[in-house]
């Protein structure tokens, strides 16, 4: 949620953001909540000026009376009566005013960086950086659940029994490597300084609006019948809601926390659910980073954060790069963001494999974190980012460790998370 400021004083920029990411159709709101707010300043003028008025009745009450003034002095009285009934009028039509207000504010995109390139959705990101070279092996490559099938490790037909479609079992040595991804994960972070945390996996609804739209919220999160809760679609949700009304210390920050969760996703939309396979999946786990910091170090933060997402892959010797995040591919409350994707040497091409955002204050705004400094209590910036999102880094790892005798060599940092294993084999048939 932007500040109100923006609206108030720079209209023109406001739409102009809404025009980059393409979402027309929000253009009204922007007079809307500039004739509501107008309203509710009037009518806080016309509040101050009643309780003005009140004030100077109230202390001219008692000298009419010891003035023996007594019918001037009822008269003040009654006016007073007056002006408490238009004052609760007036509160309750600003309460009402400030509600819509807010409702209208929340469906605005925030402000994306100067720098983040115009396109109406992820076909238009831009490429940043390669990290190792893509490379495709002289044997072929099979589909990443055959492989996992191979090595005994992926059971989905046993999994639409109990679940349905986009769920699956992970079984034997396959399942064993995903716990080693995410144990080394965790242990990588943790070296980096960040503060190791596992958070609730179930949130309010009022934490879920506050750090994503309404459109995500309703793609992405799976409600629980008759409660006020969400299961968590990542765990930054519970991370930044952790913060929800609290008051800071600028001392204290930058807060940067790693933390692991499973998570769970509808996965309404375009895309929709991979029935064979991992890539697209209603339920995965999941190690992320979330930094909450002063404003001017939020860059500083993303640059670090999403370079330590490339640093993760690089040291089990996995081929990434870096894409950056047109303005239509943005949720709308980014500021900027950018996508790590791991090459396919099956698919002859890149896949996302982790994302990292800057927000700005966005979130902060919604759920009253702010900071406390010398010129008072401010709103500081959050940020996220995946280290990494289970099963697709098994994917990238069984395909860019695929031998044509079938087998898949562990990455080295990852042998002692697997008791020394070496080599993944394919089981007897």
């Amino acid at each position: 949620m932007i500040d109100i400021k923006l609206i108030r004083e720079k209209k023109d920029l406001v739409k102009e953001n809404i025009k980059k990411k393409f979402q027309d159709e929000k253009l009204p709101l922007v007079d809307e909540v500039y004739e509501l707010d107008k309203r509710v300043r009037d009518l806080k003028q016309k509040g101050d000026n009643l309780r003005q008025e009140k004030n100077e009745i109230s202390n001219t009450i008692g000298i009419l009376f010891k003035e023996k003034k007594t019918d001037e002095a009822n008269a003040k009285k009654e006016r007073v009566v007056t002006i408490n009934k238009e004052l609760i009028d007036i509160e309750e039509e600003e309460a009402k005013l400030n509600e819509e207000i807010k409702s209208k504010m929340m469906l605005i995109p925030n402000i994306i960086a100067a720098d983040v390139p115009i396109g109406k959705d992820d076909s238009e990101n831009v490429e940043i950086e390669k990290f190792g070279e893509p490379f495709v092996p002289d044997y072929e490559i099979p589909y990443h659940a055959d492989i996992c099938e191979a090595l005994g490790g992926l059971d989905k037909e046993s999994a639409g029994r109990t679940s349905g479609n986009g769920f699956y079992y992970l079984v034997g040595d396959i399942a064993r490597l995903h716990e080693a991804v995410i144990a080394y994960a965790r242990d990588f972070m943790i070296s980096k300084g960040f503060t190791y945390c596992i958070p609730p996996f179930m949130i309010r609804s009022d934490v879920v609006t506050g750090v994503m739209s309404f459109t995500e919220m309703e793609n992405m999160m799976y409600k629980i019948e008759n409660e006020d809760l969400y299961l968590i679609g990542t765990s930054e949700h519970s991370m930044i809601g952790k913060f929800k009304g609290q008051i800071i210390d600028e001392k204290e920050l930058p807060i940067a926390m790693t933390s692991y969760s499973p998570c769970f996703r509808k996965e309404v939309g375009a895309h929709g659910i991979e029935e064979r396979g991992l890539y697209r999946v209603h339920q995965f786990e999941k190690q992320e980073m979330v930094v909450l910091c002063k404003p001017e170090d939020a860059m500083d933060w993303y640059n670090k954060m999403w370079s330590y997402t490339v640093e993760f892959f690089r040291s089990m010797d996995i081929s990434v790069r870096t894409l950056e995040c047109c303005s239509g591919d943005l949720a709308d409350l980014k500021v900027k963001s950018c996508d790590v994707e791991a090459w396919s040497p099956r698919q002859k091409k890149y896949f996302e494999v982790g994302s990292c955002s800057t927000l700005g204050d966005a979130q902060a705004r919604r759920l009253g974190i702010r900071m406390k400094t010398e010129h008072g209590n401010e709103y500081l910036s959050t940020l996220n980012n995946t280290v990494i999102a289970s099963p697709r880094a098994i994917i990238a790892i069984l395909e860019q460790n695929y031998q044509a005798t079938g087998e898949v060599k562990i990455p080295k940092v990852l042998q002692p998370y697997m008791g020394g294993l070496e080599v993944l084999k394919p089981k007897q048939k």
